[in-house]
């Protein structure tokens, strides 16, 4: 069986999450996808890749195999939606542009769905959490980035070109004020555009694992494809942007790393 992720466990506090950039689909499910749908446009290209190159010494990362078109890990079980306004689901028949994914006919009914979350989403998150609990059972605490990226102009989901960088802390309820001011700045002082809790405010993940008064103190950055890759098929990496934005990412966590919580040893 094809593994659901990668894993480095290391012995810092900090944990790298990349739930989007998989680009795995069983081949059941590929042949039930239209033809436009297998360009797979809306992964969260390279960032696995760009994750591992910026992981400080001693961090943590977990990456998703699957792709998002068989199952969103950063949306709740009950698809609940998290944002106003046009969105994609748990198990989603259509793109971020509202085309449909499915041949006509073939879009998953109830039993897929179930297969899908006890297959995939359940063991995904279980080893999310465990992750989390080993961190924290070493530290005292975790700080946890949650790592995803999209292409700056998505008309259906938001207005004009997306800023370059989008740091989410569910409004300041996802982790301490101090990580969260010292996080954006970091990214204010990286010569890319940067926002704080905008269209990104986080997604299930941050909000989820994010219980600073627990310990755990999550941030989601989402970035803007253009600023390190082209946006169309195949995707390829542009170095000298990629370069760029890899030197912002690693001054974001070298903030993270310089934070320590109230009360931690």
């Amino acid at each position: 069986m094809t593994p659901l992720y990668d894993r480095i466990a290391g012995d810092g506090p900090i944990l790298l999450n990349v739930p989007h950039a998989g680009t795995d689909l069983p081949e059941p499910l590929r042949q039930r996808l239209r033809p436009d749908a297998l360009v797979l446009r809306d992964t969260d290209w390279h960032m696995d890749q760009i994750a591992r190159a910026v992981l400080p010494e001693g961090a943590s990362l977990l990456a998703a195999r699957p792709s998002r078109y068989v199952v969103d890990l950063n949306r709740p079980r009950d698809d609940m939606p998290l944002y106003a306004g046009a969105t994609t689901g748990l198990i989603s028949t259509i793109d971020f542009d509202g085309a449909p994914l499915y041949r006509d006919g073939a879009e998953p009914d109830e039993a897929d769905r179930a297969q899908r979350l006890a297959e995939v989403w359940d063991p995904y998150h279980a080893a999310l959490a465990a992750e989390i609990a080993r961190i924290r059972a070493a530290h005292g605490y975790c700080l946890l980035l949650d790592v995803h990226s999209i292409r700056a102009h998505v008309p259906r989901l938001f207005e004009g070109r997306l800023p370059d960088l989008n740091l989410g802390t569910n409004s300041g309820a996802a982790c301490a004020p101090a990580l969260s001011d010292a996080a954006f700045a970091a990214l204010t002082q990286s010569g890319l555009s940067a926002v704080r809790d905008g269209r990104f405010k986080g997604g299930f993940i941050t909000r989820h694992y994010g219980q600073p008064q627990q310990g755990v103190h999550a941030l989601q950055i989402e970035i803007a494809q253009d600023c390190y890759m082209l946006e169309s098929p195949p995707w390829t990496l542009r170095p000298d942007r990629a370069e760029h934005l890899r030197g912002a990412l690693r001054g974001l966590l070298a903030a993270m790393a310089g934070f320590i919580p109230e009360g931690a040893a």
